[in-house]
């Protein structure tokens, strides 16, 4: 059976007889919608990278405890914990985290530029584009901010927002549809171009 196949659920149960190979794979699934979630709040690799490697650390230790209670949602899990680690870490160096993604070239908040084919300059236009939504990001309150992320970013649905947030569906809808409204008034009032 190929990896890809087998279920968190069957990888949790294997690494828990044994087979640290499905750790691994557990972790190599999903690493990438993790890290780039963690990346994004902190704005620094190294920190990133630490962070990324507590949560593991934790998920690892519950796992072994045994207290980790299978639902089927081993992501949503691992991306509480990420969240919860990351808003410990800046309370407890008292900052607030603001996120910056003009390293992220795949940032799209309306998903209708095509790159494909460009010219340079489409493709600078285009870059200087993305720069100036990610620019008016930053000024959106960060529940607002946050859930775009989760949403845009780690591509995570808003069920799983809301669980690893702790809020209701309704509410983390109600923050992207104001997310939303807020970017078109910062986008009237800075009289930003957004198409080429």
């Amino acid at each position: 059976m190929k990896a890809h196949k087998i279920s968190d659920k069957e990888l949790i149960g294997s690494y828990l007889k044994g087979d640290h190979i499905c750790l691994e794979k557990l972790i190599s699934r999903h690493k990438n919608r993790i890290y780039a979630y963690i990346l994004m709040i902190t704005k620094n690799k190294e920190l990133a990278d630490d962070l990324f490697q507590d949560t593991f650390i934790k998920v690892i230790n519950t796992l072994r405890s045994g207290s980790y209670n299978e639902e089927g949602k081993f992501l949503q899990w691992v991306m509480r914990i990420a969240h919860n680690l990351t808003i410990d870490h800046f309370r407890k160096s008292n900052r607030i985290p603001v996120i910056d993604n003009s390293k992220n070239e795949n940032f799209d908040i309306f998903e209708n530029l095509n790159m494909m084919d460009k010219s340079i300059e489409d493709r600078i236009i285009t870059d200087q584009i993305h720069k100036d939504v990610r620019k008016l990001i930053e000024l959106l309150p960060d529940e607002q901010r946050e859930v775009l992320y989760m949403r845009h970013y780690a591509e995570m649905s808003f069920k799983d927002i809301a669980e690893v947030t702790g809020v209701s569906i309704n509410t983390a809808l109600g923050r992207m549809r104001y997310a939303l409204i807020n970017l078109r008034k910062l986008i009237t009032e800075k009289n930003i171009v957004l198409t080429q």
